[in-house]
């Protein structure tokens, strides 16, 4: 049966005009919600909504929910940067979007519901909200929702997030295969997707069968700031002899590694000819110091748009099994890691220069 004679029949069944039907299968906004409705039910009946294009987004209306920070590019531009791609996704096509701030534990579980309850708003995307019962509350109301850099522990809700683990394991393989056995890492581990980096961290480490100890290979960090980061190695360095200094930094996240070059450089030491920094972000600092900073970026901007893909999914196959979909990251190799050969150990600074 042609598209044209489908759109008829779907008028005929839903009695409504041929012209209200198109203009919701085409995603138009100028149709009211028990129209959608009926014709979404009615086209999901006779198989349409299988047979159309994936580029045509089925819904007007969408709500993000992130933490405050999300929404201001100082306090955390990588979230930012994830719901700007979401605008992006969403350019081409005629739907409105609402925001709204939740906590990323122990949210206010009465504004989650009111914003949700809303008719006008037909689906959901939660940016890095760890609240089990905002999970819990999306999955009971049925909307489409999709979770991006977060995770639904009942598997009832789909979601697009970094392979944490897959990260924190390629980037310390990547220092091993440059030769650095002495490899410390600094990390922030303040949600559990630091955590997964860290266990990639130490799968790199058992597969090299070399054992993992938190007091050699560890500092933490409370966040990601340059200024904690630069403290943090300061104090390393000056409690530290300097033959038992590591030959690389494993470090998550640019700011962080501003921190750790400036510390480096002012206790005298190269970057990378003493030591090599390497970064798990990649995005916002491409050099340091004049220093180009090899890093493994973690995806960022795909995040928003793999979630409008999964979403329109959703919309087109609500009964589809759930599940998240792991991107992986990209190696940016640039000149703060230097390759150690076999048998070769790095030379300090020396005190005196060679024409002093």
């Amino acid at each position: 049966m042609s598209k044209k004679l489908k759109i008829a029949q779907i008028a005929a069944q839903t009695g409504l005009s041929i012209s209200t039907v198109s203009r919701v299968l085409a995603g138009k906004a100028n149709t009211s919600e028990a129209a959608r409705q009926r014709v979404m039910a009615c086209a999901e009946q006779l198989g349409v909504l299988q047979g159309m294009a994936a580029g045509r987004m089925l819904l007007n209306s969408l709500v993000v929910f992130a933490p405050q920070r999300a929404f201001d590019e100082r306090s955390d531009i990588f979230y930012y940067r994830v719901i700007q791609s979401i605008n992006q996704a969403l350019a081409p096509h005629e739907v409105r979007l609402r925001y709204c701030a939740l906590e990323e534990n122990d949210s206010d579980a009465n504004q989650f519901l009111t914003r949700i309850s809303d008719p006008q708003a037909q689906a959901a995307i939660l940016i890095g909200i760890d609240d089990a019962h905002i999970h819990d509350l999306a999955a009971d109301l049925g909307k489409p929702c999709v979770l991006i850099n977060c995770r639904d522990s009942k598997m009832r809700l789909s979601g697009v997030a970094p392979d944490h683990r897959l990260l924190g394991e390629f980037a310390a393989r990547y220092l091993f295969e440059m030769g650095h056995k002495r490899v410390l890492n600094l990390l922030c581990l303040r949600r559990y997707t630091m955590e997964l980096r860290l266990a990639g961290i130490r799968d790199a480490w058992e597969a090299a069968n070399m054992p993992f100890s938190d007091d050699q290979h560890l500092l933490v960090a409370r966040n990601f700031s340059a200024s904690e980061s630069e403290t943090l190695m300061r104090t390393y360095l000056e409690q530290t002899p300097a033959r038992e200094l590591p030959s690389a930094m494993l470090v998550g996240g640019d700011f962080m590694a501003s921190g750790v070059v400036t510390a480096l450089q002012k206790h005298g030491l190269r970057v990378p000819a003493d030591m090599s920094v390497m970064s798990i972000d990649g995005f916002n600092l491409a050099a340091i110091h004049d220093v180009p900073l090899t890093a493994l970026q973690v995806p960022r901007d795909e995040l928003g748009t793999e979630a409008v893909q999964m979403l329109q999914q959703r919309l087109i196959r609500p009964d589809a099994p759930t599940g998240t979909l792991l991107l992986n990251g990209k190696l940016v190799v640039r000149e703060s890691v230097r390759r150690i050969r076999p048998g070769k150990t790095r030379t300090l600074v020396q005190g005196d220069g060679l024409y002093d």
